[in-house]
């Protein structure tokens, strides 16, 4: 047989295979429901209810010292970030601050306007600590508020005296801020791409690992043993049912992306596409690893949420700066072909087309795709017996 033959033959074969798994694709909802509307549902629920955004922040007010000047002092703080709640004494602060009902205690002494004339004056700032990224966010918040007002006084001609907030002196220096590449402030921006890195993640090895183990499971691949397909036909036939309707379910998140969370898209539509085209197919092919290692549904299920969801969330920098964590963490995660994606996808939203990270990721992800194939191809031996 010549080589046209043999190719003839082998795509006539994957042709057969690949038309009975979207005969079966078609027939088991619980496919379409894994691979599309899932999807939808996690970035629904994650892209509102995660956010690292602090806004509203209630806080409780102090004001031993109710004079003109110490509530002009204070006016700054109302507004979108935080919720300042008047009280009549430390004491009752201090009780909605235990019962967690205020996130913080602002408090001004009785003779703040004295000292202000005087030409500096101290603010108690009293933190709920148990959420140090809330706690931050706030002093960070009223600190801003009381180097505004300093700014504003100074610039009606007035003295412009050292106010202190929680020890820390405003100075006398304004800072110009620009935050590159998230100029909304939004930790929606930063979290709405890698969801779509933990979507795909999930999505992709769940099908595969489901589909493949329960071949394995009810015994239909021993029929497909004894016929002339190769194992490559196999998991090619496999592989493109549900890379396409992975990459349905990619389409229906960038679309959630754009257009519902308004998350920007300063690099290329088509390197974003192929990027997400070869770390599905990482994802699939490490869901076919997963099946041919446990040869069950419910431990094939059990070991690509232990493999895939949850490192994927904890260790890919999905969270958090991987190189704020331990280096025994740091090169756990580095192992992931996540981390190499979630860095991609975001620098592709956010940054544009940074074509020196582009080449090394998805190097990356190309090597663990061809080593997840064969690892793959290795474990799925046509024999009854091993």
């Amino acid at each position: 047989m010549n080589a046209t033959a043999s190719v003839n033959a082998f795509l006539v074969r994957l042709g057969a295979l690949t038309r009975k798994e979207f005969r079966q694709l078609w027939r088991d909802n619980s496919n379409i429901l894994i691979g599309i509307v899932l999807p939808i549902i996690l970035i629904l629920l994650f892209g509102y209810a995660i956010s690292l955004d602090v806004k509203h922040a209630p806080i409780a007010l102090v004001m031993d010292d109710d004079s003109p000047l110490a509530r002009d002092v204070l006016s700054g703080l109302h507004g979108e970030y935080l919720s300042p709640r008047p009280v009549p004494s430390m004491r009752e602060a201090e009780r909605l601050l235990r019962n967690r009902e205020v996130d913080g205690i602002v408090r001004l002494p009785a003779n703040f306007a004295e000292q202000l004339a005087a030409g500096s004056a101290q603010v108690q700032l009293v933190l709920y600590g148990t959420d140090p990224t809330s706690a931050t966010a706030i002093r960070g918040y009223v600190s801003s508020a009381l180097n505004l007002w300093v700014l504003r006084n100074s610039d009606r001609g007035g003295p412009a005296p050292g106010v202190f907030a929680d020890s820390t002196s405003t100075g006398r220096v304004e800072v110009l801020d620009r935050l590159w590449f998230n100029a909304a402030n939004s930790s929606m921006w930063y979290l709405v791409p890698g969801l779509v890195v933990i979507i795909m993640t999930l999505v992709g090895a769940f099908m595969t690992a489901l589909v493949m183990a329960r071949e394995w499971e009810r015994g239909t691949l021993e029929s497909l043993f004894v016929t002339p397909v190769h194992r490559t036909e196999i998991l090619l036939s496999k592989i493109i049912p549900y890379f396409l309707v992975g990459m349905i379910g990619f389409f229906l998140c960038l679309l959630a992306a754009r257009f519902l969370f308004r998350v920007p898209l300063y690099g290329s539509l088509a390197v974003l596409l192929l990027t997400s085209m070869l770390y599905l197919i990482v994802s699939l092919a490490l869901g076919l690893v997963l099946s041919a290692l446990t040869k069950k549904q419910f431990l094939a299920s059990q070991l690509a949420l232990f493999a895939t969801f949850l490192p994927a969330v904890m260790l890919s920098g999905f969270l958090f700066d991987l190189r704020c964590v331990p280096p025994l963490v740091r090169y756990v995660g580095q192992i992931l072909p996540a981390t190499y994606y979630m860095e991609l996808i975001r620098t592709l939203f956010l940054a544009g087309n940074i074509w020196p990270l582009i080449l090394k990721n998805n190097c990356v992800l190309l090597g663990y795709a061809v080593l997840f194939l064969i690892l793959a191809y290795a474990g799925t031996p046509k024999r009854l017996f091993r």
